[in-house]
């Protein structure tokens, strides 16, 4: 029977080198565009925005309605003075056709330039579902790495200590060291041991997560290139990268159609007050049979056509209270534009800095990899020729795998952030993907 442990980390391992066709960002990218349900759900309620147009139009329109109708009457009828009862029974028909057309109702008018202003809602939320989509599928794709990263590093930590392990063991029965040395190797063994355990169950959960994005079974994922070099933010100005959020962020667009509309709706509510004038006109025919009045049947055909003029005098005060809660929805809708100015710029500034931050730190990092590495070696030395102690070994090489963790973490925070300030400056694109994607291996 197998080790529960061995298993977990050899289902780690297998979902992320199962495939030997490794996929890429874009590819990733793509699954889920196809199966995303956020993303599906976005584009469901921008088919939906999209027909507010035709529905404002409709208010301009005329309107034609057809009706038709028909009966059986049977009437019995008793004279009170002579007693006599007649009867008749007859079919009585007709059918009409009327149409509406307004000349002069401002309300409708009002409502088809908001159902124009909505259908630019609904699509620049629907470019923002796709920036978000954009990020969530690199975020996911980058945990997996950093995940696989994390479990190689602590398996190589493992073994790095293990030799270690042994050779203390080696030099405590030639009387070289002491067992002290040994405990301490054997500790940081068991500490790695349990270090790759968690490594392998985080990749799984990043695994998955991957998984509910794109609908397919995680496959082996191209890695970044092991020199790759991040260039810096173009332009290489906060200035403009800050001016370019404050116009271009889709956040501030919405708040700016969303003010938009609301204007719309107090001048809306406030033609709840004007009058309004439509042009109507009516055909019918209507038949009735034999009767007790007439004793004959008769056939009538009429033709109507005309203007209609309405004029509201009072509505309860409903008309002004709708003014007066359209006015305030409206400077709700100022104040979430200046929210969303801000929240534009200061996202653009974290951006950047994290842009800048995280390039000055893979820099940094990558010196510090060097230079835990010569650490490692003049301390392996040190210790053959007795200069050093094995706590001194086991320190160098866990600084070194930890510098070479924060390294991986560091370019792939940098490269998210890049993206990030693109989704805050509102020009995140597929183009910007492609341009990550071949920074992998």
């Amino acid at each position: 029977m197998k080790h529960p442990m061995k298993t977990l980390i050899a289902l780690a391992c297998a979902g992320a080198a199962s495939c030997a066709q490794s996929a890429d960002l874009m590819q990733v990218y793509r699954d889920a565009v196809g199966f995303d349900a956020q993303y599906a759900a976005a584009r469901a309620q921008r088919d939906a925005g999209r027909e507010k147009l035709p529905q404002g139009r409709a208010g301009l329109l005329p309107t034609i309605g057809l009706s038709a109708n028909t009966a059986w009457n049977d009437v019995e009828s008793t004279a009170r003075a002579t007693g006599v009862m007649r009867d008749a029974a007859y079919n009585g028909n007709g059918w009409s056709v009327s149409l509406s057309q307004p000349l002069f109702r401002w309300q409708n008018w009002v409502g088809y330039k908001q159902a124009d202003l909505a259908v630019a809602l609904a699509e620049a939320q629907f470019v923002q579902a796709g920036q978000d989509l954009m990020l969530r599928a690199t975020q996911a794709y980058f945990d997996v790495l950093l995940a696989q990263e994390t479990l190689t590093t602590a398996q190589a930590q493992k073994l790095a200590i293990a030799e270690q392990l042994e050779a203390a063991k080696r030099n405590f029965e030639v009387g070289t060291t002491t067992i002290t040395d040994t405990h301490e190797a054997q500790a940081r063994y068991d500490l790695a041991f349990a270090q790759e355990i968690a490594a392998a169950n985080d990749l799984v959960v990043k695994q998955q997560t991957l998984r509910t994005l794109t609908g397919k079974e995680p496959e082996a994922l191209k890695a970044l290139k092991r020199a790759v070099e991040i260039g810096r933010p173009q332009p290489d100005d906060i200035g403009k990268w800050v001016a370019s959020a404050e116009s271009g962020n889709l956040g501030v667009q919405l708040a700016q159609t969303s003010l938009e509309i609301a204007g719309q709706e107090i001048e809306k509510q406030r033609a709840g007050h004007f009058p309004t004038l439509d042009l109507v006109a009516s055909r019918g025919k209507s038949g009735v049979g034999a009767n007790l009045s007439t004793g004959v049947g008769s056939d009538t055909t009429s033709t109507a056509i005309g203007l209609q003029l309405a004029l509201p005098l009072f509505a309860g005060g409903a008309v002004t209270s709708k003014e007066r809660e359209a006015v305030a929805l409206k400077e709700k809708a100022r104040a979430d534009l200046d929210y969303a100015y801000r929240s534009a710029t200061l996202g653009a500034r974290q951006a950047y800095l994290g842009v800048s931050a995280g390039l000055a730190q893979v820099k940094a990092l990558e010196a510090g990899v060097a230079s835990s590495q010569l650490a490692v070696e003049s301390n392996k030395l040190g210790y053959e020729v007795g200069v050093r102690i094995n706590i001194d070994v086991l320190n160098a090489q866990s600084q070194l795998f930890d510098t070479r963790q924060k390294l991986a973490k560091a370019r792939l925070d940098t490269l998210i952030a890049q993206l990030k300030l693109k989704v805050a400056a509102g020009s995140l694109a597929e183009a910007d993907l492609a341009a990550v994607n071949a920074l992998l291996e």
